[in-house]
């Protein structure tokens, strides 16, 4: 059994005191939790993947990669396969060349995944974001699905922002003094309520 990360049932505690429409959320969304993969490659690989195309679109390609890698999603294989051979999978140029490029620095000790267990969360993002491909974005979901970081609030995710229009009745997009103060209304846990918040929007958890 998966188990939730050590912080996820005191989190729920507390944004359902704090906050009326996670206590909602809380309650209807009773199964699952953030996981992690523990493999900072995979997830890398999975969030360039699905850089500004819809999940369906980036589960089909993804597939097809995973395919192509033999199941075996690890940076000597990857570096190994030809640009054309990624690019026959869906990707873009920009994308084969990130994780191309992400390979190679795996290989090479250019990049070491586990100097960011040491890192607090911004100075993780900068790190991550000296990849190619890599942006805010992206490293946020590596802190929140690899890492399972407790309080990232990634606003520059749309599903999330769409989700917060929808359960706190906002336009979209919501105004910044309104996110802002939920992210100080749902910290240390913005994680956790980001879950919920993503739920809401989508039948399956997402991962990466």
């Amino acid at each position: 059994m998966i188990k939730p990360p050590r912080y996820w049932n005191r989190a729920k505690k507390i944004l359902s005191k704090r906050d009326k429409v996670m206590a909602r959320l809380i309650s209807d969304y009773k199964d699952g939790s953030l996981i992690t993969r523990n493999d900072v490659f995979f997830s890398l690989c999975k969030s360039i993947i699905g850089q500004q195309i819809s999940v369906a679109a980036a589960n089909s390609v993804f597939l097809k990669f995973k395919k192509k890698c033999n199941g075996k999603i690890n940076p000597k294989i990857i570096y190994k396969l030809s640009t054309s051979s990624l690019k026959s999978c869906g990707l873009s140029r920009q994308k084969t060349r990130g994780i191309k490029d992400l390979a190679k620095k795996i290989l090479n000790k250019e990049f070491n995944p586990n100097l960011i267990k040491n890192m607090n969360d911004e100075e993780a993002i900068e790190y991550l974001s000296n990849l190619r491909q890599i942006g805010r974005w992206s490293a946020e979901m590596i802190l929140l699905f690899t890492f399972n970081r407790s309080n990232i609030w990634p606003l520059q995710d749309i599903g999330l922002l769409r989700a917060i229009s929808n359960n706190y009745n906002k336009k979209y997009f919501p105004p910044k003094s309104f996110l802002k103060k939920l992210h100080k209304k749902f910290s240390p846990y913005c994680s956790v309520a980001t879950w919920y918040l993503w739920r809401s929007i989508d039948d399956e958890p997402i991962q990466y």
